[in-house]
């Protein structure tokens, strides 16, 4: 985590051994790896479930706050992510915050212990949580500029497609010790219990520590980024006047970049709601005890991992847009089906379908279809950054994204409040995915699947 100028980046053009390019590739997935604990243990599967139970003052309520607590942080990350993108891509310190915000996520995520099952502390759980979301997401500026640092132009989707699937295997692996050590046994590791939620708090520390060790191999692993001469560092309100100028740079030379943005931030909320209320709905609407919630996260993962995968080798075949647009219908067909069967009984295929079979073939098939749409929308921008300009590109990706990202929780917790019952907030999910597809379909894929566009530099560069 030493500063630019300790350890500069190998020049434009340059790439490292094969050996060491690969080992640079495993010391940057390990932080998808670890992230993990954060992603699938603490705002999917254990934390946020346990935080939306009884002991808050009921699901439906429970849930509401949770979904507003997570759209405020949204619109805290989008006021602030102009400045996490600038600072870290001309100042030359993309590992360094990166590793400031790792360490900031783990420390807010290892206080989740002293959340009780109270009602009374409802508020300071959805907060931790909350504010933990807003240090990911500038780590993750950070952590997914670093793609073009660890790939070559014709590796870049499978790339970035063995990086989501890490942390499906991260959050495979996260569950199952979390599963045995903390949820099954009734006296568990360190002779811990659920007296007073005392194995869920635990597994709050357990998924800090788990997040922080992980992050580590990236920070020594991947270089930094040469230090730019930028000239004096500006303030907020300057911040905004340096993101309009880099969206009408990117405007004139391809518009589409633009639209591809508008486009992303919007799908890439739903993407974000499906994970972090996947566990809630599941408890909550399907009926589902915690334990039954891990062990569908353990197989639900394995299949997210496999379709990470094997939608990275159609991205660098067919283009990330026809890989995304794929996605993005399959999780409206499968949503769909969640939506409208329900946990009521029904027979389909000739087959019974009670609430559980619902959940588990629906939802096994929803989670086939989000790794490849994180996956290639990474991989789409990567494809279309500037060479030496990508830490603005994915500062600005990071700003867009968050500028809608209350979208999914406040329609999530809004259609609960219209319709009275946690099962519709499914619907504000999908209506999400479904407008991020609408404004996806005209925008144009990259010329060439394999190629990241050279632009010639103009006056007003992207960076600062």
């Amino acid at each position: 985590m030493s500063q630019a100028a300790d350890v500069p980046a190998p020049p434009t053009g340059a790439r490292p051994t094969r050996s060491r390019a690969g080992v640079r590739v495993l010391a940057w997935a390990c932080w998808d790896w670890g992230s993990a604990a954060f992603n699938a243990v603490m705002t999917t599967f254990v934390f946020t479930v346990y935080l939306t139970g009884d002991a808050f003052g009921g699901g439906d309520r429970a849930s509401a706050v949770l979904g507003y607590g997570l759209a405020v942080s949204g619109v805290v990350i989008a006021l602030l992510a102009p400045i996490t993108g600038q600072r870290s891509d001309a100042g030359g310190r993309r590992r360094f915050f990166l590793g400031i915000n790792s360490l900031a996520v783990a420390l807010l995520t290892a206080l989740c212990f002293f959340v009780r099952p109270a009602p009374e502390f409802l508020l300071l759980g959805v907060g931790l949580i909350a504010l933990a979301n807003i240090f990911y997401e500038f780590a993750n500026v950070n952590y997914n500029a670093m793609l073009t640092q660890i790939s070559t132009p014709a590796s870049i989707g499978r790339v970035s497609g063995f990086g989501w699937a890490m942390g499906y295997a991260g959050g495979i692996a996260a569950l199952a010790l979390v599963l045995a050590g903390f949820v099954l046994p009734e006296t568990g590791w360190f002779g811990v219990t659920a007296a007073d939620g005392l194995n869920i708090r635990l597994v709050a520390v357990f998924s800090a520590l788990w997040f922080m060790v992980f992050a580590l191999p990236v920070l020594f692993a991947v270089p930094e980024v040469p230090r730019r001469a930028t000239g004096p560092r500006t303030g907020l309100l300057a911040s905004y006047a340096v993101l309009a100028r880099r969206i009408r740079t990117i405007y004139r030379a391809d518009r589409h970049t633009v639209y591809f943005l508008l486009a992303s931030a919007v799908f890439r909320d739903g993407l974000a709601a499906v994970f972090t209320f996947g566990g809630v709905i599941a408890a909550g609407t399907f009926g589902f005890t915690l334990t039954q919630v891990i062990f569908f996260a353990i197989a639900g993962n394995i299949v997210a991992a496999a379709g990470a995968v094997i939608g990275g080798f159609l991205d660098d075949r067919a283009g990330p847009k026809a890989v995304i647009v794929g996605a993005l219908a399959g999780l409206l067909a499968t949503g769909g089906a969640l939506l409208v069967l329900g946990p009521e009984e029904h027979v389909l295929f000739g087959a019974a379908f009670d609430g559980t079979l619902t959940f588990w073939v629906f939802g096994l098939l929803l989670c086939l279809f989000v790794g490849p749409a994180q996956a290639s929308s990474r991989a789409y921008l990567a494809r279309l950054a500037p060479e030496g300009e990508e830490g603005g590109l994915f500062g600005l990706y990071a700003t867009t994204g968050r500028a809608v990202s209350f979208l999914a929780p406040s329609l999530f917790a809004l259609c609960i409040g219209i319709f009275g019952s946690q099962r519709y907030g499914i619907l504000g999910i999908l209506l999400v995915l479904l407008a991020g597809l609408l404004v996806l379909l005209p925008v144009r894929a990259p010329d060439h699947a394999c190629a990241r566009p050279r632009t010639p530099s103009t006056p007003d560069r992207l960076s600062t």
